[in-house]
């Protein structure tokens, strides 16, 4: 069988991994990118909720700019503009049902171009955003990363794994006595 139209030869890995890797960003918008791209093997590796936000909205429609066939890569960045439209501060509540048919076609579409292998619950949710949406408002008021990155500052107080919620707050509180 010949290759999926969403498989990319090393050529293509190449070009996308260094696209990837020379990108430069200011101190505090996304990870250290050079860190997170393997040129070695071509990968992505360690990548936090954060850092697939920012490339999901914002990097990977550059990254494959000439890359996979038109149809593919027509697709993959129309999810990524989905997922930018949605994640933007403000929201026109009259343009949300255009939002919700475009990313069923699109999701239809990936279909067409990915194999059945990729499809799990994950990618249905995003059928479900838009609603969500409707319902609680706009999506940057619930984020979850300041508390991600919190959590990642109190688990760095943990020594004894024995009963980390007690060395947690013993770390925490005298942190707040050295501040007072």
């Amino acid at each position: 069988l010949p290759p999926a139209m969403c498989t990319m030869s090393k050529e293509e890995k190449e070009s996308f991994c260094k696209c990837l890797h020379s990108i430069k960003v200011p101190s505090g918008y996304f990870s250290n990118i050079k860190k997170l791209v393997s040129m070695k093997d071509l990968k992505l590796i360690g990548i936090k909720s954060h850092d697939c936000h920012v490339l999901m909205t914002q990097m990977i429609p550059v990254a494959i700019r000439g890359i996979l066939p038109k149809a593919v890569r027509q697709t993959i960045t129309k999810l990524c503009f989905f997922f930018n439209a949605i994640n933007s501060k403000v929201i026109d509540p009259l343009k949300l049902d255009a939002l919700q048919k475009e990313v069923v076609v699109t999701l239809c579409h990936l279909e067409m171009y990915f194999p059945p292998s990729f499809f799990d619950v994950m990618v249905h949710l995003v059928v479900h955003l838009v609603r969500e949406i409707k319902i609680c408002g706009p999506v940057f008021l619930r984020y979850m990363y300041p508390f991600e990155r919190y959590m990642g500052i109190l688990k760095k107080y943990v020594r004894n794994r024995h009963r980390p919620e007690g060395i947690i707050i013993e770390g925490y509180s005298t942190e707040e006595v050295i501040d007072f």
